[in-house]
């Protein structure tokens, strides 16, 4: 007698889009809506892990821009100046070397 399975049931009220994907679930497995839904409950009723949180990324201020960022022409302005020099220090570098 203890060896002897009980089961109760019950009613549930499912949509009815949710209700026609388990019943194709269902068909596709062969198996039954009882058992296809027994099988959902217990991995909700198992719940998922909860996602570790994320360290947080370091931030720090650069303090303000030291050129007109809104200006298209100052920003070409230094970077040329940037390349001047550049140029002007590989040049100095392969004399030397």
């Amino acid at each position: 007698m203890w060896r002897m399975v009980f089961h109760m049931k019950t009613t549930l009220i499912i949509p009815d889009p949710v209700f026609r994907d388990l019943k194709k679930r269902a068909v596709e497995r062969n198996t039954t809506l009882s058992e296809l839904a027994t099988e959902y409950l217990r991995q909700g009723l198992q719940g998922r892990p909860k996602p570790k949180r994320l360290p947080r990324l370091p931030s720090f201020s650069a303090g303000p821009p030291l050129i007109d960022l809104t200006s298209r022409d100052e920003i070409y302005r230094v970077l040329d100046l940037d390349r001047l020099r550049l140029y002007r220090d590989l040049k100095n570098s392969e004399k030397k070397g």
